[in-house]
Parts: structure tokens; C-alpha cells; sequence
């Protein structure tokens, strides 16, 4: 064996804010810091500290050549020989900045976070894919979602690189998948052996109550002290089947019927926002956009605006609705867990695969809203002892399967393996 690992260098589009990406690199880097290992972060947009920081701005998959790259390949089946010289100018510019963010932090394993996973950058896997190749550069590829689990990118005219890239199959190359259903589907497809590790958080320091600032936060979106926070922890896109939680709300027919939604549209347009808009007009619900009032700190703006964590939004929560259609694992499940607050979840594929045979204790749904799912939501708020019961067994089923001391010993024993290659 050389010498121990010590620098280890994230790589993804975007490592900023509270997207799943970028919520589980935090999480891998706290387990590997208090490890002793040093964490570095190559992107197109960056929140982490400068001194530990790579910026590459056409790493970001906003990007104007990136997202002009995917209009001319997404849903098109031919691309043009302008776009193919593009994307390999794109591509040798990055390779070229990633040797310079392993010369200038001396790395010594990289962690491409989704960036060979799904091509909302082409160029940028396409770049690892031959740095990695160029060099056998040990690797774990951390794959959150693949091409192949998003319709947008059935037809496409890339396919050639997907094939190379995404992932590609390299023997320093060690891959990690975040359910076991994806990684089923990368063995069959790609014939990659894979390591199943999912989304943790550290449920072995619980979290603090709430506090007069958090409180706050239920007053800024109209709400009493009576009224129930009905929260939405997800960004709005369409396979996160918000119109359900809409229709939950309105079923409740509560005095001041409000959902409150955490997060934005992020890089699938506006039309189901104003889709949703729409749908809870109709159905006389009223809804709460903050995330533009959610950060990764508690701050106040210069105009005197409290910026509250995810966890003040949590904490403010009564209720969370969780009915997506489909999820690559679910980060919003162990927030709410972690932060005790009973849920509503649907029975989306890796919740039945992965996650319900643990034996939590939540209120399920498949694929429709009930009038027997609102009274089982009535029951367990209209009754302490009931709520207690079910927040406090699933924290406990939490700490046991999906904490960071599960993450540890998976993640750990994958970088001993590396060091080996």
C-alpha cells in the first residue's frame, strides 16, 4: 500500500444550498472530517469554504453553453457537429481545471457526486471519465439518480457518451448507489458491481427544540396560533406529485387551509409551479413559496428579513407531506424522522423496496388521497400520545439503519479498498 489517504475532492455541477446532491456531500464530508480526512470541492457553483474551493463556472449545468448542449440534445435525436465540437472544447476545459484541482489541493481519492450518474453535464463527465482513465485516479462514484430513471432523457442525442460516461466502468472506479433498485438496474445494464450506501442523517445527536426565532417563521406565512403548518420539504417539480398534498390540505377543511413549500423549481422550469398555482386556486388552498427565505444559515437581510434554516422549517412543522411519485432515495423522509413531526408519504418504489420494511410508522398512501388517509392524518393529530409514539419509534428505526454511523463503516471501509488499487 502507499501512502494513506488524506485530501478528498468532490466533484459535481452544483455544490450549493439544500438540493439532495448537495445536502448528502455535506453529510459524506462531516463523516470523513471527523475521520480526519480533509474535503475539497470542484463545481460550477459553490457555498463551502473558498480556502477548500474550485470554482469552474461551466461546471454548472446553468451554464449558457451547458443548457444550450442539452437543448440541442435533449428530446432530439441527432445532434450537429457544432454541438459535438462544443461539447468536447467544454469537455477538455474541464479536464484540464480538474488536474489543476488535484495538482493545487493534492488530492488523493475523488467523490464525483450524480456528475457520472445523469448528463445535465456531458461535458463534465466526459472530462472525469478520461482524467480518471488517463491516470486510474481512485474513485468512488457516488450516483444519486441515473439517465435512465428520467424521461427526459429517453430520447436523446448523446447516447454515444452515455454509454461511455455515465457511469463509465473503469477498475479504479468504485460505485455507489443510494437504493437498491438502481443499483439492480446498474449490474443489469452496465455490469457494474456496486455498493449499496443510502442517504443518512446523524441521528445520534437529536435536534434542538424550537425557539422564538423559528417561531417566527409561522407568522411570516400567515399562520396563528391555531392554525396547523402543513410543509411541503421538496423542490417543485412534477414528480413530486404536490397536487396531492394540495388535496390533503383541502380535505382537512381547515379554517386557514395552507401548504407551505421549502424549496424551488430548480432546473425544471416554471409550468408546475404554475400548474400547482392553479390546481390549489381551485381547490381553495392557499400556498406559501419560502424558499427564498431558506438558507444554510440563520441571518437577517439587509432589509431586515429573517433567512431560517431547513431545520426552523421543520421544526415550525405540524404536518409534512411527502407523496412523490418517485424518489432516488428520500432525504425529505429522514428530515422529517430526525426532526420528529409525523408524515404522509406515498408508496413511491424505493419507499417499498428500501424504506418500509424497516417498520416505520408513518401514514401511507398509494397513489391517491383518500378520505381514509384524512382520517388516519386526524387521528394522530388530534391525539399527543399517538403522535409521540410514532416520532419516537421512527427516530429509533432511523438511528439504527440510516444514521452517519452507517454511512461510516460503508464509506470507510470503500476508501481502505481504494488505497488498494
Amino acid at each position: 500500500m502507499g501512502k494513506r489517504f488524506k485530501n478528498i475532492g468532490f466533484v459535481s455541477t452544483r455544490i450549493a444550498g439544500t438540493d439532495g446532491v448537495s445536502l448528502e456531500i455535506e453529510k459524506w464530508a462531516a463523516v470523513l472530517e471527523r475521520n480526519d480526512y480533509e474535503c475539497f470541492y470542484f463545481a460550477g457553483l459553490l457555498d463551502r469554504p473558498a480556502e477548500r474551493s474550485f470554482l469552474v463556472e461551466e461546471a454548472f449545468f446553468d451554464h449558457p453553453d451547458i443548457q444550450l448542449i442539452n437543448e440541442n440534445c435533449v428530446h432530439q435525436r441527432t445532434r450537429t457537429a457544432e454541438t459535438t465540437e462544443l461539447i468536447y472544447k467544454i469537455k477538455d476545459q474541464l479536464k484540464e481545471k480538474l488536474y489543476e484541482f488535484i495538482n493545487y489541493f493534492d488530492i488523493d481519492l475523488l467523490i464525483p457526486e450524480n456528475a457520472l450518474a445523469i448528463p445535465m453535464n456531458v461535458p463534465l463527465g466526459l472530462a472525469l471519465t478520461e482524467l480518471i482513465a488517463e491516470t486510474n485516479f481512485p474513485t468512488i462514484a457516488h450516483h444519486h439518480d441515473f439517465y435512465w430513471e428520467r424521461n427526459r432523457y429517453l430520447i436523446n442525442a448523446f447516447e454515444d457518451f452515455l454509454q461511455m460516461a455515465f457511469p463509465p466502468d473503469l477498475k479504479s472506479i468504485q460505485h455507489v448507489v443510494i437504493n437498491s433498485l438502481a443499483g439492480i438496474q446498474l449490474s443489469h445494464r452496465k455490469g457494474i458491481s456496486n455498493t449499496l450506501i443510502p442517504n443518512v442523517y446523524d441521528f445520534a445527536n437529536p435536534p434542538g427544540g424550537s425557539d422564538t426565532y423559528c417561531r417566527q417563521l409561522r407568522k411570516t406565512v400567515g399562520l396563528g396560533p391555531e392554525d396547523l403548518f402543513i410543509l411541503q420539504p421538496t423542490r417543485v417539480v412534477p414528480r413530486k406529485w404536490i397536487e396531492r398534498a394540495i388535496e390533503i390540505v383541502a380535505q382537512l377543511k381547515l379554517s386557514n387551509p395552507t401548504l407551505v413549500i421549502s424549496h424551488a423549481s430548480g432546473d425544471e422550469g416554471d409550468l408546475y409551479q404554475q400548474r400547482i398555482r392553479e390546481y390549489a386556486d381551485n381547490l381553495g388552498v392557499r400556498l406559501e413559496f419560502i424558499d427564498h427565505l431558506v438558507g444554510p444559515r440563520r441571518v437577517k437581510t439587509s432589509s431586515g428579513q429573517r433567512i431560517y434554516t431547513i431545520g426552523d422549517v421543520y421544526r415550525c412543522a405540524d404536518l409534512v407531506t411527502y407523496p412523490s411519485g418517485y424518489e432516488g432515495f428520500g432525504n425529505a423522509f429522514l428530515e422529517t424522522i430526525y426532526y420528529q413531526k409525523p408524515i404522509v408519504v406515498n408508496r413511491y418504489s424505493i419507499y417499498i423496496a428500501d424504506i418500509e420494511p424497516k417498520g416505520f410508522d408513518v401514514i401511507s398512501f398509494d397513489g391517491f388521497v383518500s378520505s381514509e388517509t384524512i382520517d388516519k392524518i386526524r387521528e394522530v393529530l388530534n391525539d399527543p400520545k399517538r403522535k409521540q409514539h410514532m416520532v419516537e419509534t421512527n427516530y429509533e428505526l432511523a438511528r439504527q439503519f440510516f444514521s452517519y454511523e452507517v454511512l461510516e463503516r460503508k464509506l470507510l471501509h470503500l476508501i481502505d479498498e481504494a488505497q488498494r488499487i
